[in-house]
């Protein structure tokens, strides 16, 4: 009976599966679309709205050390999803890579996991595109009902929740019905759609870092690191550590990636390329953009939602003209990352439904479009929902616990798959094995020990809620069920 909790899916078998006719999926993704997805989906959130609420919260202006712990934590995760991308390029990411090492329950946590994670990524994007959209209105002098900007519903400091009187965030659901509807017309045209985005978004980045240097009060990084409350996480080095926990969501785009290696030309060279390379440029702009924002905006006033829209009014005229750009940057650079959290989150419907644990209702693909229409419309109506309801810091929050539970999943993953199956063909192999591996788990779990306990209450409803799903009716639908 046990046994059956952790039979594994042949390597080989799932190799053969996605070959030939690719499953129904269409390769049409390279190394040069691969680093635009990943880079279309990293910066985002983090620069655009987490990074304002993090510094406010938890580390101050030493919010650059947790963006580069969390960096640090990537690039060793990054590794390890660039060997088994490049080992095994089918749809499902962790989901697909647990399956093969670890067996069918965890493979079924941890793909119940990265739904949390694309799931409340994609909302909690949407919200921060509301925000940085009600105040490029609000600049034209275009002003909206309360009742249709703001979520229905908010969480308390004192853990209890509140209907705020709205009666849904309608931005935030415009935003991700927008963006689904570009994904099912096919994974090539949503790549040329993202493409144009990230240019967009990148030369806004690059303006506010180039311009806003010359504004930057060196007052406002005094003290660098804010001595500590008294409370773990409420800054001092415990908020430095918390603060890498929360943001490091913002570096999801290279897991996200990870989902299209069954959509992609040559995916044992061009993963391991993808992840790597937007991963790096990314903690780079991180790290810039942090450092500037925190030196125009005393870090106490910038738990907003459009932290760089703030930095540039405050900077006064000598940057309103940079004000329009930003926010269209903001808002064209989070349509993107919701573009690529949308169809990571849809193609891990896909592989799931594939293998049986989720109704093959999510595995039908549309032949002329090679994409899972089914999952994606679902992603979409699911999301939206989520987007409009709830508020971005419980939404973030939870994106960053399932976000640290894969990459440390990754990692293990790789260790124990080079033990137990040395002859695997692996195109890209993770260097000093198993040190980085491990080094990157640890790094991960860190992070996640220092995150609040609410949001570890709400991860165990979660897997409750998966774990019954599973047992009533994943494991008796299982397409490795030998009595079926």
């Amino acid at each position: 009976m046990i046994n059956q909790f952790f039979r594994k899916k042949d390597v080989g078998a799932m190799l053969r599966e996605a070959g030939g006719a690719n499953g129904g999926l269409k390769r049409s993704l390279t190394t040069s679309s691969l680093v635009m997805l990943g880079i279309g989906a990293i910066v985002g959130t983090g620069i655009f709205v987490i990074t304002g609420q993090a510094a406010a919260s938890y580390a101050g202006p030493a919010l650059t050390i947790s963006f580069l712990i969390s960096a640090l934590g990537c690039v060793m995760a990054g590794l390890c999803y660039a060997e088994f991308a490049a080992m095994i390029p089918v749809a499902g990411s962790v989901y697909s890579y647990s399956y093969t090492t670890m067996g069918e329950l965890p493979a079924w946590f941890i793909g119940w996991v990265l739904i949390l994670e694309y799931l409340f990524a994609c909302s909690s994007v949407a919200v921060g595109w509301s925000g940085y959209m009600l105040s490029l209105l609000e600049g034209w002098g275009i002003y909206l009902p309360y009742q249709i900007i703001t979520p229905t519903f908010d969480h308390l400091p004192d853990g209890s929740w509140v209907w705020t009187g709205s009666i849904i965030n309608f931005p935030a659901v415009f935003i991700v019905i927008l963006v689904s509807s570009f994904l099912m017309g096919g994974i090539k045209q949503s790549a040329v759609i993202n493409n144009v985005i990230v240019v967009i978004k990148i030369s806004v980045i690059l303006l506010f870092i180039g311009f806003g240097i010359s504004y930057i009060d060196l007052s406002n990084w005094q003290p660098y690191i804010p001595e500590n409350t008294g409370e773990f996480g409420s800054f001092g080095w415990s908020g430095i550590l918390r603060g890498a926990g929360v943001v490091f969501y913002a570096f999801l785009g290279f897991d996200a990636l990870s989902t299209a290696a069954q959509e992609t030309r040559n995916p044992q060279k061009d993963m391991p390329r993808g992840i790597l390379i937007s991963l790096l440029v990314c903690a780079l702009l991180y790290v810039a953009v942090t450092a500037v924002l925190t030196g125009i905006v005393n870090y106490k006033e910038l738990n907003v939602t459009a932290p760089i829209a703030l930095a540039i009014d405050r900077a006064g005229e000598g940057l309103a003209w940079l004000s329009p750009f930003i926010k269209l940057g903001a808002i064209a650079g989070l349509s993107s990352v919701i573009l690529v959290m949308m169809l990571g989150q849809s193609r891990i419907y896909y592989a799931i439904s594939k293998d049986g644990l989720l109704p093959r209702f999510f595995s039908n693909i549309k032949p002329e479009r090679g994409i899972p229409l089914n999952a994606t419309m679902v992603a979409c109506l699911v999301t939206s929902l989520i987007a409009g309801l709830f508020p971005l810091h419980v939404l973030a929050e939870l994106v960053s616990i399932g976000t640290l539970m894969a990459f440390t999943i990754v990692c293990i993953a790789i260790v124990v798959l080079r033990k137990t199956q040395p002859h695997l063909n692996r195109p890209f192999k993770t260097p000093f094995s198993p040190f980085v591996p491990l080094l990157g788990a640890a790094i991960c779990i860190i992070q996640m020990v220092s995150l609040p306990g609410s949001t570890w209450l709400r991860l165990i409803l979660w897997t409750v809620l998966g774990m019954i799903i599973y047992f009533a009716y994943g494991i008796k639908h299982s397409k490795l069920n030998k009595r079926k």
